[in-house]
């Protein structure tokens, strides 16, 4: 017999729906280790970020102490040319003088060096800068410094004594640096530094946002510390603080950073799609809608970038490799009168370069598909479609597609028309004060010059009746004539020569450099001041070497001198008349002249210093306020500098010294 079939069994499925449930388990399976691997990416994302967190902490660890130790070592460097020149002779008013000027300069450049000090071999304080009430001895910080001190005599070179707290949190350090003359030792320079300041003047303000940085010793406790965040650091960093060693170190702490809302809200988008791609199975729904959405974000990113480009007032302007156009924007198409259409593909030469310089455009043109188009952008003509000239600086960068690949090169073009006006209005308007200033100086001078040409005019009057005199007698000889004619023409030069320097130091003219004797340029201006020197009973002094021919706009330099000549004059109109002397005295060095002016009058305020070259400034009761304005910007149009100090051997202690700079170039030829 035949073994009869199993008969199915009412509750198991047919065979299609078991295929299809076996079906459905794969998608369901794939989703599950969707989200597996999701996690397990976020996971090695967060881990990866950690490490790479930590990679950046300790490059910028590295960097930082290298910056510190650069800092402290340029220090010591200054520090070592200092007890040079203080070793080079014995102690005197001008070493203590040179040690007060350059200590104070040190100082204000350095806010985190509290001292600077100058001990002698003993270690007896010989000047401190600023001063301080002196500490006991029998004091710890005297004790500390007292044994630095031994340390740097006995080893013979710069010693950083050990850390101590003057204040919570407020860690200071000595650092003792030798004076030898001779192998023998005559005393020591001490720096003071406040290791708050040190790190607040030094740690730029962006490693401060993301780190917190503290200095501590070898028993972890805290002598400086600087920060702008708050919370529990998730990473620090310790390293050896060398310069200036004794057990400090580094101490730099990460803080996390908050995670990005958008990163989280990406984060559960995903998972919340997988969640309902496993519990509802609606693939072909689900990439509808996804599509759907793509879609809809390609338009909203095209609208956006469409809206975008029509706002910009920049035009922008696309060339692929050959130099051919591939886009332009809408400002570009308003800026040269062409539309899009006429420009797309267009090959060189292009409709908006101007004939007259199609030769500059056409090299700019290769020297930008070379890649040699400089960083700071170039200046060309261009021209709209109605053939009108336009100004545009140009600024052009690589484009770079979606895989890297440089396809061509992208330019931001600037319509500058306005603004080269503007420059050009406003060089004029400099030029027309410049010129309204000499006339200032001329009208201020006018009494002075009259009386100076009226003694040539005077004199040429006297002789001339005294020929006519000798004509009247009828008994005279041409030889008896000669002499006297001889006497009219020298007179009439000398007035010719006044009139001639007032002529040239009035007249308009473009600023134009060219070799000048530096000679010529003084001995005009004296010849101008002296008259004035003589009236208010003021002896002028004049230092000068062998000067040199300089590349400079005569008229401009001769503004200068003049002005501060005349500034001198003026500010001795209350000093004894035995005291009134107006220096001139010029310096050469292998890079540059320098002309000083001195005089022995009122002096600069400490209040006005800081307005001294302000334009319409003045402390004259009649002065312009353009003076000084004025020449601080045709010594800077030169390449060079004028500044003003007190002048160390006035009489009364407050006279001032000014002095201005001029490069020594290469004359054309």
């Amino acid at each position: 017999m035949s073994a009869l079939p199993h008969p199915a069994h009412p509750l198991d499925p047919p065979p299609s729906k078991r295929r299809l449930s076996w079906l459905l388990v794969f998608p369901k399976l794939a989703v599950a280790l969707l989200i597996l691997a999701l996690i397990t990416l976020l996971w090695l994302l967060q881990k990866s970020d950690r490490e790479e967190r930590h990679n950046i902490l300790v490059k910028d660890v590295l960097w930082l102490e290298q910056s510190l130790r650069f800092h402290l070592q340029n220090h010591r460097e200054q520090l070592q040319q200092l007890a040079s020149e203080l070793s080079e002779e014995p102690r005197s008013s001008e070493q203590t003088s040179l040690f007060r000027l350059r200590a104070a300069h040190f100082l204000k450049n350095n806010p985190d060096i509290a001292r600077l000090g100058w001990l002698d071999a003993t270690a007896e304080n010989i000047i401190t800068l600023p001063a301080h009430r002196p500490q006991s001895a029998n004091s710890p910080q005297a004790q500390l410094l007292h044994d630095s001190f031994d340390i740097a005599r006995r080893l013979g070179k710069a010693v950083y004594s050990l850390p101590y707290l003057n204040a919570p949190l407020e860690g200071q350090i000595h650092l003792l640096l030798p004076i030898y003359r001779h192998d023998q030792l005559i005393g020591m320079l001490q720096i003071t530094y406040r290791l708050n300041v040190l790190l607040s003047s030094q740690i730029p303000w962006w490693f401060t946002e993301k780190y917190k940085v503290e200095i501590v010793d070898d028993n972890d406790q805290v002598l400086a510390s600087k920060t702008h965040i708050e919370g529990t650091s998730s990473d620090s960093y310790l390293i050896p603080f060398d310069p200036p060693g004794q057990g400090l170190r580094l101490k730099i702490s990460d803080y996390p950073s908050t995670q990005s809302p958008l990163q989280n809200m990406l984060t559960v988008a995903i998972l919340l799609l997988a969640l309902g791609v496993f519990a509802s199975l609606w693939l072909v729904r689900g990439l509808m809608k996804k599509s759907t959405r793509a879609e809809a974000a390609l338009r909203a990113e095209h609208a956006f970038r469409t809206a975008m480009e029509n706002s910009l007032t920049v035009g922008m302007r696309a060339r692929d490799l050959e130099g051919r156009i591939i886009y332009v924007n809408p400002a570009f198409c308003k800026m040269t009168g062409f539309s899009a259409s006429e420009l797309v593909n267009h090959d060189p030469p292009m409709p908006y370069w101007a004939p007259e310089h199609m030769d500059e455009a056409r090299a700019m043109h290769q020297t930008v598909l070379a890649g040699l188009a400089p960083e700071e952008g170039f200046e060309l003509t261009f021209m709209r479609k109605n053939r009108e000239r336009f100004e545009a600086l140009v600024y052009e960068a690589k484009l770079i597609d979606g895989n890297g690949r440089h396809t061509g090169w992208m330019a931001s073009v600037l319509d500058i028309t306005e603004r080269k006006r503007a420059e050009e209005l406003a060089r004029q308007q400099q030029e027309q004060l410049q010129f309204t200033a000499r006339l200032v100086t001329l009208g201020e001078m006018a009494s002075t010059l009259a009386h100076e040409l009226n003694q040539p005019l005077a004199a040429i009057a006297s002789y001339n009746t005294g020929c006519l005199n000798l004509l009247s007698t009828e008994n005279f000889s041409c030889a008896e004539l000669r002499p006297t004619l001889e006497k009219i023409a020298t007179q009439a030069q000398r007035a010719g020569r006044i009139i001639r320097r007032v002529h040239d130091f009035v007249r308009r003219s473009e600023p134009k450099r060219a070799p000048c004797k530096l000679r010529d340029i003084i001995d005009d201006c004296l010849a101008f001041i002296e008259p004035e020197a003589r009236k208010r009973q003021i002896r002028i002094e004049t230092i000068l070497p062998a000067l040199p021919t300089v590349f400079v706009d005569r008229l401009l330099i001769e503004q200068v001198l003049l002005n501060l000549l005349r500034n001198g004059l003026d500010a001795m109109a209350d000093t004894p008349a035995p005291h009134r002397l107006l220096q001139l005295s010029v310096h050469l060095t292998p890079q540059e002249v320098r002309l000083t002016v001195g005089d022995y009058g009122c002096g600069i305020p400490a209040e006005i210093e800081d307005k001294l070259y302000t334009a319409f400034f003045t402390t004259k009761s009649e002065g312009m306020g353009i003076g000084l304005s004025i020449c601080r910007s045709i010594i800077e149009f030169h390449r060079g500098r004028l500044w003003a100090e007190k002048h160390p051997d006035s009489p009364s202690g407050s006279g001032t010294l000014f002095t201005f700079s001029l490069p020594l170039e290469p004359t054309p030829e």
